[in-house]
């Protein structure tokens, strides 16, 4: 440093150079897309969570349980960005919000197809749950053959100074159906999107064996399911018979 140079603006007497306006902003912008992100995680938490519930419920004090199986998944910020710009949508984490809905998925296989839509009017039915979209493939399927019930769900996530209504994309469908549709998904990567027509010919019958196999199997457990059948036991919430004698004669002692 000559000594008519002025030396480099301190920050907190530290003898550090002040941030860089460019370096400032990628510091605030990080942290708004973070909170921004994290929101999709607490909204798939939340519905994971209500799941969870009316599985449990189901498993404890119904004859059976009708889901199967549930996975999730939150985009990337990669994956998000590189779809704005695609699609040219505007940058602000406002218009994301409003424009791209399946920035957080849900994914519930049930046994049946009934099933779909009963575990969906349960959920759907629940007061702070608020229904954008509803695309019923299952009624309707796609010319692809691909059957399932999608639905945009807006989930309200409770942060430490606001509440936030985030979008959660909410797929339903039975064993049969994903089992096509995740094979469906690996050829039809193998061709890049390009099937040859015999392949996606071959593929709409197999969909439609698939839906065969969902009313057949049906049919049979209505058939065949036995209206006395009892709940799987778990021996930390469901009472065994020795408990329930003994609060049967403390409350009839009672006076």
């Amino acid at each position: 440093m000559t000594p008519d140079a002025a030396p480099p603006a301190d920050r907190g007497g530290l003898g550090f150079p002040p941030p860089s306006p460019h370096l400032e902003e990628l510091n605030r912008l990080r942290t708004e897309f973070t909170r921004f992100m994290l929101t999709y995680r607490f909204a798939v938490e939340e519905m994971t969570t209500k799941i969870g519930i009316l599985r449990e419920e189901f498993l404890h004090l119904h004859a059976y349980n009708p889901i199967e199986h549930v996975g999730s998944r939150v985009k990337t910020p990669e994956s998000l960005i590189a779809k704005v710009a695609r699609k040219g949508i505007d940058p602000s984490f406002d218009a994301i919000r409003a424009e791209v809905t399946d920035i957080a998925g849900v994914r519930v296989t049930c046994s049946f197809t009934s099933d779909v839509y009963r575990v969906f009017d349960m959920l759907s039915g629940q007061a702070d749950l608020t229904v954008r979209r509803v695309r019923d493939y299952v009624l309707e399927p796609k010319p692809s053959g691909y059957r399932s019930l999608h639905a945009v769900v807006e989930v309200p996530v409770f942060l430490s100074s606001s509440v936030v209504q985030v979008p959660v994309e909410l797929q339903l469908r039975t064993i049969a159906m994903d089992f096509w549709a995740t094979l469906e998904h690996k050829i039809f990567y193998k061709y890049r999107g390009d099937a040859p027509a015999e392949v996606a010919g071959a593929l709409r019958q197999a969909a439609e064996t698939a839906h065969r196999l969902d009313v057949l199997m049906e049919g049979l457990h209505d058939r065949l399911h036995r209206a006395d059948a009892r709940p799987a036991t778990d021996e930390v919430v469901v009472p065994t018979d020795d408990v329930l004698e003994h609060l049967r004669m403390i409350r009839a002692r009672r006076p």
